[in-house]
């Protein structure tokens, strides 16, 4: 396989405006993130933004960004984007789409992630970390993944995710964690088709991969990185840093 890692990025963001620009270690926050795509040695890097300014500061710092329509609907759509305006050969068979707001992702995460894929033949891979508390469990913003791994190290197949702890009885839960690890043919389909209806429902467009039929492989890791979504998240990520 010959991956590439994608990150989208824009800075529209209601909650914290140029979110990605954002001063983390002495770095923009894409910038982070960038470098520790880069530290995976899975491939090359790409910037997918919708934002001239974001591809100012990644040139700066010599880090390949591809201009994309800001009116593009997700950041699945932004990734497919770049990948065609950059790779329009196909010379890349897999795409990591890595959010631009885990400027702690731990590069050996991202290898995980591309597991389910290389190992065992799914559509599409993804993280799953375990939920650590019962707020954790039933937050909103933490979106659960219904899956069973059979042994330490295996691979689970996702059936489900939702915003709700599930699935329901003893045993543990999973945080998901939204780096995805796409076949390039199941990307190219996945932005061809249609919101679905439990996507929309639960607001979750990896639901639309399921409704379709697509699979998708889960891989586990330790600890799910801290994202940034609002100010506080900011603060909690600078200090994480700086310990």
């Amino acid at each position: 396989m010959t991956p590439i890692i994608v990150i989208p990025s824009r800075l529209a963001s209601t909650r914290l405006p140029e979110k990605p620009l954002a001063d983390i270690g002495g770095l923009p926050m894409v910038v982070q993130v960038a470098l520790r795509a880069r530290a995976s040695g899975l491939g090359p890097v790409l910037v997918a933004a919708a934002d001239a300014a974001i591809c100012d500061v990644l040139l700066s710092h010599d880090i390949p960004c591809v201009l994309t329509d800001p009116d593009l609907p997700s950041g699945s759509d932004r990734v497919h984007a770049a990948l065609c305006a950059h790779d329009p050969q196909g010379h890349h068979d897999v795409v990591i789409n890595l959010q631009g707001d885990l400027p702690l992702i731990a590069p050996a995460s991202l290898v995980s992630a591309l597991r389910p894929v290389s190992e065992g033949g799914y559509d599409v891979g993804t993280l799953v970390a375990p939920v650590e508390t019962q707020e954790e469990a039933h937050r909103d913003s933490v979106v659960k993944a219904a899956c069973a791994f059979e042994a330490p190290g295996s691979i689970a197949r996702a059936l489900y995710f939702s915003r709700r702890a599930i699935p329901w009885g003893a045993g543990p839960l999973w945080h998901h964690v939204g780096v995805y690890a796409w076949r390039r043919a199941a990307l190219e389909r996945f932005v061809s088709l249609p919101q679905t209806a439990l996507e929309r429902r639960e607001s979750l467009e990896q639901l639309r991969a399921l409704e379709a039929g697509m699979s998708i492989g889960c891989a586990a890791i330790d600890v799910a990185p801290l994202g940034v979504d609002t100010p506080e998240d900011l603060v909690r990520v600078r200090e994480a840093l700086a310990a």
